[in-house]
């Protein structure tokens, strides 16, 4: 049945949901907010990560094999910080199912770099009381260096923003 609620969502041909929100609403999703989380990646999480994902490619670990990639030093898996895409919605949407994923990988990521992900609602759907939403994704790292981006398609069980997470911002 999963499946076939996502083929049904991403082939159907549904006008897009214009919501016009007061601001008596301010924790519902809408067009345009942008919701962020940062992180500082650690030599152990990259360890962690590595286990799990059996990933053990020297660049990780060796500052010489990593320098003779053209590198400053071991660079984080591209892929463990992709993942604070999905971690962002999700801490916001319990219960959301990730769909799809683009990524451009810019930069490295160093350990101790401070990493900004921050998606941005670029399409929000309704279909069958779930909500197909559209996002741009990228990093930063330092404040202002772009070293990942693309679009994510998911699933929210709801607009409304889990109050425990940090305020939407509105553009």
């Amino acid at each position: 049945m999963g499946r076939l609620l996502i083929k049904s969502l991403l082939s159907s041909k549904f006008p897009l949901v214009v919501r016009c929100f007061s601001s008596l609403e301010p924790n519902v999703l809408r067009t345009g907010d942008i919701l962020r989380q940062t992180r500082i990646y650690s030599s152990e999480d990259v360890l962690e990560y590595s286990k799990v994902s059996q990933d053990s490619n020297p660049l990780h670990f060796d500052p010489e094999s990593a320098r003779t990639a053209g590198f400053d030093d071991p660079i984080v898996h591209g892929m463990l910080v992709a993942a604070l895409f999905p971690r962002i919605i999700s801490s916001h949407f319990p219960g959301a199912v990730y769909v799809s994923q683009s990524l451009h990988f810019r930069l490295p990521v160093y350990i101790g770099d401070k990493i900004l992900g921050e998606v941005q609602a670029l399409n929000i759907r309704e279909i069958k009381k779930k909500y197909l939403v559209k996002f741009s994704t990228k990093c930063v790292k330092n404040g202002e260096i772009l070293v990942l981006d693309g679009e994510a398609m998911t699933i929210l069980p709801t607009l409304a923003v889990d109050e425990e997470q940090s305020t939407i911002d509105r553009n």
